[in-house]
This record gives structure tokens, C-alpha cells and sequence, in this order.
């Protein structure tokens, strides 16, 4: 037992709801929703605690006395809450990695990236059209009450993979691979259009150079790449917002396979 209470109720009481908070911001901390430099580490550390105060009530969670006999067992077991809630997070996002990816690759088509700004997210140099789809997918998520999603799968996951019981099994029947290459094809799919029509144009450009040997084409294809790039990219976007919808809901049911291992 802990040493500075002896009531085994009040115990269980504090445990769970450190538990509890512990899961949720390994959520907060790994989902890009909540990654905005606008939501300061302070804030998630206090709404994590508010929606453990929250949940509470809805669980009839027991962590074993034998579990919480001394602190290393309190906090391996938080540490294995911060794996599921952070696992939730990270594979709940894969929708929008799979569009900031989608904007990288039509960036390198339309030859932009050589111009790149600074992420202040990942602190590192990003590719101005990945930047803008990721906010774009970003505004659309919460838009579209993401944010919420999240959060009823963080609280089916406390019914799914309870509070200190389980254990680690089955990792390796997790289709970890199947939902990474997912990201890359919807990624692939959303940047096909502009695959194609710069590839038309590389085709036309080749046929100028033969015909108009004069001409060089080397200058004339930047502007022309990026001006049809730009068009079919502003036409082809609602179209691009509306696979990304579709995958929201499928992101959020592959985190809660993901975590059955813990069971």
C-alpha cells in the first residue's frame, strides 16, 4: 500500500484518475489536432485532468492493491497508459500526415520545393503546399467535430483496454504496415490528379523542344508546371477534402484495433 494514505478506497480512487490522466495526455501529446503552437503544454496537462474528473464517474475501475504496492508498479503501469493513449493519438492522425504528405508530393512535382518556410510544429523546413494542406486538414478536422471523435475513442478505450489490466500480446498480429501504406495510397490518390496533368505537360514541353528547338523550355516549363499545377490543384481540392473526410472515422476505428494487444 502507499504509504501516505491507508484508506485502499481513496487509493484506488487517486491511482485511476492519475491513470486516467496519464492516458489521455499520451492522446493530447501524439495528436496532430492538438500539436497547434497554439495549445501550450500547460493547457493539455490541465484539460487532461478535467477529463479524467469527467470520466470518472462513467468507470468502475479497480487497479489491484498487489499493482500499486510501491512506485516503480504505479509507474510502469503509467507508463503503459502513455503507450495506448499515445498509440490512439498517432495512428487517429494518420489521415492528416496522409495530406500534409499529399501537399510534399505535389510540391516536388510543381517544383516548389526549393522554397520552403519553418514549421514551428516539427521545427524544421516544410514544403510551403504541405504546410497549407495540413492546416487546411487541420480546420476541416475540427470542422467536422475530429476533435470530439477522439475523445469518445479515448473513452471506449477505457472499456476496451481497462485501467491497469491486461498485458502486452499479440503485437505482431497488429497490421501496423496495412495502415501506413493506407496513408501513402490515400496520399498517392489525392496528389494523382496533379501527377498527371504535369506529366502532360513534361509530354507537351517535349514535343515544343523538338518541333521549336529555339525555344528553351527548361525556363518556360517552371511557370507553366506551376500555373496549371495551381489550377487543376484549386480544382481538384474539394474533391481532396472530401477523401480525406471519408478517412476520419476509419483512422479512429484502426487506433482502437491498435490497442487490442494491451488486452
Amino acid at each position: 500500500m502507499l504509504p501516505f494514505l491507508a484508506n485502499e478506497a481513496i487509493v484506488n480512487i487517486l491511482i485511476v484518475h492519475f491513470l486516467v490522466s496519464v492516458r489521455i495526455m499520451g492522446l493530447l501529446f501524439t495528436a496532430s489536432v492538438f500539436l497547434l503552437p497554439s495549445f501550450p503544454n500547460p493547457v493539455k496537462f490541465w484539460l487532461a485532468v478535467g477529463l479524467a474528473v469527467a470520466i470518472m464517474p462513467t468507470l468502475d475501475a479497480e487497479v489491484p492493491m498487489i499493482l500499486i504496492g510501491n512506485w516503480v508498479s504505479v509507474f510502469a503501469i503509467a507508463g503503459r497508459e502513455l503507450l495506448v493513449g499515445s498509440a490512439i493519438g498517432f495512428i487517429s492522425s494518420m489521415p492528416l500526415y496522409a495530406m500534409q504528405f499529399s501537399g510534399f508530393l505535389d510540391s516536388t512535382l510543381m517544383g516548389f520545393n526549393m522554397m520552403n518556410i519553418f514549421d514551428p510544429l516539427s521545427a524544421s523546413q516544410v514544403s510551403v503546399l504541405a504546410q497549407m494542406k495540413y492546416m487546411l486538414a487541420v480546420w476541416f478536422y475540427l470542422h467536422w467535430n475530429g476533435h470530439m471523435l477522439l475523445l469518445q475513442a479515448l473513452s471506449e478505450s477505457l472499456k476496451l483496454v481497462p485501467i491497469g489490466i491486461g498485458s502486452w500480446a499479440g503485437a505482431d498480429q497488429v497490421p501496423w504496415t496495412d495502415w501506413i501504406g493506407r496513408a501513402f495510397i490515400i496520399a498517392a490518390k489525392i496528389s494523382l490528379p496533379i501527377f498527371g496533368v504535369v506529366l502532360l505537360s513534361e509530354v507537351g514541353l517535349g514535343f515544343v523542344a523538338r518541333t521549336v528547338p529555339q525555344m528553351n523550355v527548361f525556363i518556360l516549363g517552371i511557370p507553366i508546371k506551376i500555373g496549371v499545377g495551381l489550377i487543376v490543384l484549386l480544382t481538384v481540392l474539394p474533391s481532396s477534402v472530401d477523401i480525406f473526410h471519408s478517412e476520419i472515422e476509419q483512422a479512429v476505428e484502426w487506433a482502437l484495433e491498435g490497442i487490442h494487444f494491451w488486452r
